[in-house]
């Protein structure tokens, strides 16, 4: 047997943690798997350029992509899985992709964009496959995860934005996701608020909740409505409900968006 000796055991036991820490962090930073289950309403999906997105489906495909769009966008598919690749920015564009065995048709309005565009996969289930009860490894029925209603997601995130750190509490049932946004985005009709997302989460059960600041830069005081909000939104709760003119310190608040896709998707 053959030993080999280590001049300096701690130190290489700090450069393996590290090593581990490195790998974990990059785990942590990767996309989380989008869940989209189909209900013959057309799939929105933004694409970053230069990113390549998969979208997964529950058997081989064919895809058919407009001719005008062929030379942006760079369509792979192998295996059930759909590999996209935008090169330059376009327009929301209709694809339909199509399952070989089965016949059935998937709508896509497809876009692409240089920022603001989604990089995580997407696995796409038929209203089926989600009822279907899995087994676990040990034959149980595997538990499936109850969705959190909209005042738990919007109390977390209140808490997380405003509450002192002494208090704060993690849920282990809520997944911090990145943001692929620009800085500013016009959220609110009008054009007197400015609005930027800043942090989200995912929530067991497939919600998402967003938190977007706003700031009103006109000179006279303003009162928010749900209904001036862009987007597809389940629900939208305000901090406040009202905006001092710009200067004030008053003009700001905060936004609690909740959605069934991502915030990029939604808006």
């Amino acid at each position: 047997m053959m030993c080999i000796g280590i001049r300096n055991p701690f130190r290489y036991l700090a450069a393996l943690l590290l090593g581990f820490a490195f790998c974990h962090s990059a785990w942590a930073d990767a996309p989380p798997m989008e869940r989209i289950i189909w209900n013959k309403t057309p799939i929105r999906l933004t694409l970053q350029i230069g990113k390549e997105r998969l979208v997964h489906f529950p058997g081989a495909v064919r895809i058919n992509v407009p001719p005008e769009q062929i030379s942006d966008l760079r369509t792979q598919s192998v295996d059930g899985t759909v590999y996209w690749l935008a090169s330059s920015p376009f327009e929301t564009t209709r694809v339909l992709v199509q399952e070989i065995d089965s016949g059935r048709t998937f709508l896509f309005d497809l876009s692409a964009k240089e920022k603001g565009g989604g990089t995580g996969p997407v696995t796409i289930l038929n209203p089926e496959q989600e009822s279907t009860k899995t087994l676990s490894e040990t034959g149980a029925p595997r538990k499936e995860s109850v969705r959190l209603d909209y005042v738990t997601l919007t109390r977390f995130a209140a808490q997380q934005m405003y509450a002192p750190t002494r208090l704060l509490r993690h849920d282990p049932r809520l997944h911090r996701i990145p943001l692929h946004t620009p800085d500013e985005i016009p959220l609110v009709r009008g054009g007197a608020v400015a609005a930027k997302p800043l942090v989200s989460w995912l929530g067991d059960g497939g919600l998402y909740i967003t938190v977007t600041r706003l700031q009103n830069r006109s000179d006279h005081p303003l009162s928010l409505d749900p209904r001036d909000l862009r987007g597809r939104w389940l629900a939208a709760t305000f901090q406040h409900a009202r905006l001092l003119p710009a200067g004030h310190e008053a003009d700001t608040t905060s936004v609690y968006l909740i959605s069934t896709r991502p915030f990029e998707e939604s808006f």
